[in-house]
């Protein structure tokens, strides 16, 4: 049984990487589906923002009023607002944006693909001459790898927001001081490396959602395994990505 489930998973792994693949040799040839390509970033992104905006706030919210107690303890109240921002921008924020788009993205394009998948509406495109890959797979892998940065950048900007009335409920920092502390705190090794890792959580998110969609079987029961898997994988992607982008970061002395 284990030899099977490991030989299962090695399968699945070989033909994500030739869809992958696959993706890479059709995305970048002209023609290109730009239309189709800035309606999902609307999708995307713009749908996505109102969740990712208020998880950020709540979490920067919380994590400010959760430490504020043992900072005081130790009679370092002063230094909340730079703990707090290193935390947000360097892990929380970027992490917990991939996986509310793992849920709510990933899902939906599995959904949507597998569909389109069991209705043969993508058998369909293929006859009426529409390259079915370009249209469908690279627009939404291409949009959730460019707008799941942005996102993520937002939810840095809301979390220290969230932060900053965090800070407030109990006692009194100025506007002033906290964001000075902010800035003066947040380095180079602090923002470019979270930044870059989000394109590759975009990236696994979209290619994980839309590979699960494109083979969707078994009809209305297959098209909820794709969006069921779809987000699972996707999720445990983002973490062993965040791994791997710390490990590097440290070799790199970048953190």
């Amino acid at each position: 049984m284990a030899f099977e489930a490991i030989k299962k998973v090695l399968a699945e792994a070989g033909d994500i990487a030739r869809f992958t693949a696959r993706f890479f040799s059709e995305a970048f040839r002209p023609r290109f589906e730009f239309t189709e390509f800035l309606r999902q970033c609307f999708f995307i992104g713009y749908k996505s923002l109102p969740l990712v905006a208020i998880t950020a706030f709540i979490m920067g919210l919380v994590i400010t009023i959760q430490s504020r107690p043992t900072l005081v303890e130790f009679g370092a109240e002063s230094w909340l607002p730079k703990m707090v921002s290193v935390s947000l921008v360097r892990e929380i924020a970027p992490v917990i944006t991939a996986l509310i788009c793992a849920g709510k993205i990933g899902s939906g394009i599995g959904a949507e693909l597998g569909s389109m998948k069991v209705t043969e509406q993508i058998d369909s495109m293929e006859v009426s001459g529409t390259n079915p890959f370009k249209y469908l797979i690279a627009t939404r892998v291409l949009a959730s790898t460019f707008m799941i940065p942005i996102l993520a950048v937002i939810a840095d900007a809301v979390s220290l927001y969230g932060g900053f009335l965090g800070a407030n409920i109990h006692g009194a920092v100025s506007w002033t001081l906290f964001w000075n502390q902010v800035f003066e705190t947040l380095q180079y090794g602090d923002i470019v490396p979270s930044i870059l890792k989000t394109y590759f959580f975009g990236f696994a998110i979209g290619i994980i959602g839309c590979y699960k969609g494109y083979n969707s079987n078994k009809g209305t029961e297959g098209v909820g395994r794709s969006a069921n898997s779809a987000v699972v994988i996707s999720s445990l992607l983002v973490f062993v990505i965040d791994l791997l982008a710390v490990q590097i970061s440290d070799l790199l002395n970048l953190t």
